[in-house]
């Protein structure tokens, strides 16, 4: 479903500031894959979801999603096919209009343009029940603007604007990172089951090893642009967080022994 192949990213090259940002990653997620990246500051993490949402173009390899090759595609043009929440949780949602109306602009994006009234009942109905099963008490606060919401109500929010319209790939940057603990852990849960239920393929960038070791079917460890560590299925099941750590304990070694 998502393929990437020898993905190369510099930046401000022929410069004393030249950055090795992705140095060949190749990829392939099966459709339904739910894909968990980790790394120290710099590792390329962000870049690599970037590079797949069409921030950029690449500087060499190809990015295909669900059998189409979008290498050359912009941000606008994949967007019917990713969608993306942020770190921050004001960046995917439009503050000063209501949640309704964020929820109407994430609906039609993947729509033709008519000229026609979003907001109706049904849609409202249907908005309910969808933020009702957050259990932050959304579902009561439709036509109150963004900015009056908490994070985490902003960033889930963001979630079900990201799955509406059916993408074919969800990219979630550090989704939980500025939220408190408990806040957190709801909309983890909430992302886990509208993953499984929308049988989506997914990405998400996390610094958080409990999350590493207890969500998704894949691992994904970066350094320096490079895939250091890839793990799948069964492999992956059984890794804990000493193991984590203990690779990334080993990493810095290695690095240390180079210098």
């Amino acid at each position: 479903m998502l393929a990437l192949t020898g993905l190369g990213k510099r930046f401000f090259p022929g410069t004393p500031n030249e950055r090795v940002a992705l140095d060949g990653v190749s990829l392939d997620l099966k459709a339904g894959s739910f894909c968990v990246v980790i790394g120290s500051n710099g590792a390329g993490k962000s870049t690599l979801l970037n590079a797949v949402a069409g921030k950029f173009p690449v500087d060499a390899g190809s990015i295909a999603i669900d059998g189409q090759d979008v290498t050359r595609d912009p941000a606008w043009r994949r967007a019917r096919l990713v969608s993306r929440v942020f770190q921050d949780p004001m960046t995917g949602t439009a503050a000063g209009m209501t949640v309704a109306e964020n929820l109407l602009l994430a609906e039609l994006r993947a729509r033709p343009h008519r000229l026609r009234w979003g907001l109706t009942a049904a849609r409202r109905a249907a908005w309910r029940d969808q933020l009702a099963i957050l259990g932050l008490g959304l579902e009561d606060r439709l036509d109150d603007t963004i900015d009056t919401l908490s994070g985490g109500q902003r960033q889930a929010v963001s979630l079900v604007m990201a799955v509406t319209g059916e993408p074919k790939l969800l990219l979630l940057d550090e989704h939980t990172a500025a939220l408190d603990p408990l806040t957190a852990e709801r909309v983890m849960s909430a992302t886990i089951r509208v993953i499984a239920e929308r049988k989506l393929t997914a990405l998400m960038v996390t610094h958080n090893m409990q999350h590493a070791v207890d969500h998704g079917d894949t691992l994904l460890m970066m350094d320096a642009g490079r895939i250091l560590l890839l793990m799948q299925g069964t492999e992956k099941s059984g890794i804990g967080i000493a193991d984590l750590v203990a690779r990334f304990r080993d990493k810095e070694d290695r690095i240390l022994l180079a210098s």
